[in-house]
């Protein structure tokens, strides 16, 4: 929410060719409160003057020669990188009320002044933008927040490849079709992998020695994709000896919780005949 404090202590700039209009909205806005009110006669001024203070509300007059309160706000629009358009226009020419809200502007007042109704839509107006002003805040800190943990999470992430590596014989990951993706260590000539690629292809005599009941076992519990803690599992060789090998898993999941492979670590087990 938006305290009257808040409000009260917003940045205004009066935009009028006429002194006496300025000087009475000034003292409209000083007896209401409010304590951060500017001004100028110069309609040139205004682009430059909000991009350097960054106005909460512009009271902007539409009849001004040289330059009228529509091309103020085409300036606006072009040179200043605010989505929001704080300006709340005055005119005496009723037709003037829609084209202005065409172009831009949030609200009017109509001259002569009643004064309860300026106040009162200078204040709403106020309200709105400054609800804006926390809400675009409250975004980009969210930007920041989602960005700072992404990188935790990367710097984690590396963190955990580097100690599984140094724990282990080789690290592993497949992708969701089962392929390797990522191996780091012997594990390739361990397994009997030749092709020069990560990835498994049916038909290769991959198989050929394996333990078929353990070789089940585990495809078992991959396709439940479910983790894994020290499984052994073992081939004969063609000359008769044996190899182990224990390898832990996980599966992996994005951030739609679909599953996209498994990665882990292994060693391998003291060979014997």
């Amino acid at each position: 929410m938006v305290s009257t404090a808040d409000i009260l202590n917003a940045n205004i700039l009066i935009v009028d060719d006429q002194a006496a209009n300025v000087q009475l909205l000034e003292q409209l806005l000083h007896e209401a409160g409010y304590t951060r009110v500017a001004s100028t006669t110069n309609p040139h001024e205004v682009c430059a003057l909000h991009r350097k203070n960054g106005y909460d509300l512009i009271l902007l007059d539409l009849q001004m020669p040289e330059m009228d309160g529509f091309q103020v706000m085409e300036g606006l629009k072009e040179n200043v990188a605010d989505d929001y358009l704080p300006v709340l226009v005055i005119t005496a020419q009723p037709d003037h009320k829609l084209r202005a809200l065409q172009a831009g502007a949030k609200d009017f007042i109509s001259k002569p002044f009643d004064l309860l109704e300026a106040k009162t839509r200078i204040h709403n107006m106020l309200e709105v933008r400054l609800l804006y002003k926390k809400l675009e805040h409250h975004s980009k800190v969210l930007e920041q927040t989602v960005q700072q943990r992404t990188a935790e999470l990367r710097e984690s992430e590396a963190r955990y490849r580097s100690l599984t590596e140094l724990a282990s014989d080789w690290y592993w990951e497949q992708d969701e079709n089962m392929n390797f993706t990522r191996v780091s260590g012997p594990v390739l000539e361990m397994l009997g992998i030749r092709d020069g690629t990560l990835a498994e292809k049916p038909g290769s005599g991959q198989a050929a020695g394996w333990n078929e009941a353990e070789r089940k076992l585990l495809q078992a519990k991959i396709a439940a994709r479910q983790p894994f803690l020290d499984f052994v599992f073992s081939r004969v060789n063609a000359d008769g000896s044996q190899e182990s090998f224990r390898v832990s898993g996980e599966p992996m999941f994005n951030q739609s919780s679909r599953f996209i492979g498994y990665r882990g670590i292994g060693v391998k087990l003291t060979a014997r005949k």
